[in-house]
């Protein structure tokens, strides 16, 4: 333990990766609302269940993923995924119809989250515990670098256009290159002669015995659900409901990626400094906070002020509850665990879905509460599985957290 050390030119080529991906992925889906919507002419509750329905297949793969990594190796299936988001992008681009459409980018959402999941568990791998969470924050601060050049590219180049998907397979491919051609230590498949003589579903199984992260796990969810797809259902409400909507939104996603990028630094020393489960809980006051400042809202600036707000809650915590599965997992069942703990993107589908309809159904205001009601839950969630276990195994989080800060 003692020995443990960082490997950071394989760190930095994950954390370097993060932002392309991102830039990837921001170009082309995060108009996909939008389009859904002025092109084929959808509702709000249909756009939320077909922009959720990759996250949610994605949700139930990455488990297995996660699990697959453990024995046969990190490289072997992100190289997988990467290619598999490549060919899914270009296939977006190419669709002439709504299932053709929906199809290619459900499969871009689930190869994005076995990728999320897998990198993350590579990332633990390669960094000594000490530098975890700034890896971690660096990795959240690249990937939302991505976020606020990503949108602006789409709008220069022309939203959702056919090029712009497929610049963003060949980004993928590329990645999926220089991945083969890096080298990493061997954790990247850490115990392998031991890990295959166990099946992938009793991996997993084993891992969701884990009353932590299975707390961890539905806590995650209902986050996930708040923050993960914010632009599938704020978009039509916005559009819908507010006077210049389309450039409000714009604004508030350039603005969501301003205030990650400088806020992130702030929010990882908070983090070491008073532990990842109460910068959780802070975070999720914000994102309630939030959420009711976009109730009242009438124009940019309120809304703005409340995208703050709602941004500084996100920033609290992603990195927060990566740490946290991360302190209750160990070098061979990482991927088992981070997969795992992948269950939880089953909030990207609720999110959009739930959210869409109770926007048609019953409106915004509805909508707004919905999701700050998730946001206490899922901190009351997180603070259940940080509670000593009735039996003996891991001793809990919080009592592990007071000699890894020291």
């Amino acid at each position: 333990m003692g020995e443990e050390q960082t490997n950071p030119h394989a760190a930095l080529f994950l954390v370097i990766g993060a932002g392309l991906v991102t830039i990837a992925r921001a170009m082309t889906l995060s108009f996909l609302a939008i389009k859904l919507q002025q092109s084929f002419g959808l509702g709000p509750a249909m756009i939320g269940f077909l922009l959720g329905l990759g996250p949610l297949i994605g949700a139930v793969a990455a488990p297995f993923a996660g699990s697959f990594s453990d024995k046969v190796g990190r490289r072997t299936v992100l190289t997988f995924t990467l290619v598999s988001m490549a060919f899914a992008m270009i296939g977006i681009g190419l669709a002439k119809t709504v299932f053709a459409f929906c199809l290619a980018q459900s499969a871009a959402s689930v190869a994005i989250s076995v990728y999320g999941s897998t990198s993350r568990a590579l990332m633990s791998d390669i960094c000594a515990e000490r530098d975890r969470l700034k890896y971690f924050s660096w990795r959240y601060t690249s990937s939302n670098i991505g976020w606020a050049i990503g949108p602006l590219i789409g709008v220069l180049a022309g939203i959702a256009s056919t090029g712009l998907f497929i610049t963003a397979g060949t980004v993928y491919a590329t990645l999926a290159v220089g991945l083969q051609l890096l080298k990493l230590p061997r954790c990247d498949r850490p115990d392998g002669h031991v890990s295959k003589q166990v099946s992938l579903i009793k991996s997993v199984i084993t891992a969701m015995r884990d009353r932590q992260l299975t707390y961890f796990i539905g806590g995650s969810a209902l986050l996930i659900a708040v923050y993960g797809q914010w632009t599938a259902t704020l978009a039509p409400y916005i559009t819908q409901h507010i006077a210049s909507g389309a450039e409000i939104f714009a604004y508030l996603v350039s603005i969501n990626g301003v205030v990650v990028l400088s806020g992130n630094p702030i929010a990882r020393r908070l983090i070491g400094h008073v532990g990842p489960l109460r910068s959780l809980l802070v975070g999720c006051v914000l994102l309630g906070f939030g959420q009711m400042g976009f109730l009242v809202s009438t124009g940019l600036a309120g809304f703005a002020v409340s995208m703050v707000i709602f941004t500084a809650g996100e920033i609290l915590v992603v990195p927060s509850e990566y740490t946290m599965v991360d302190r209750i997992s160990h070098s061979q069942n990482r991927g088992s665990y981070f997969g795992a703990h992948s269950l939880s993107t089953v909030g990207g589908f609720l999110g959009p879905a739930v959210g869409g309809a109770t926007l048609g159904i019953f409106g915004g205001p509805a909508m707004f509460i919905l999701f700050a009601g998730a946001a206490a839950i899922g901190a009351w969630l997180f603070t259940l599985g940080t509670r000593p276990q009735p039996q003996g195994g891991k001793a809990p989080l919080s009592s592990r957290q007071k000699t890894s800060n020291h």
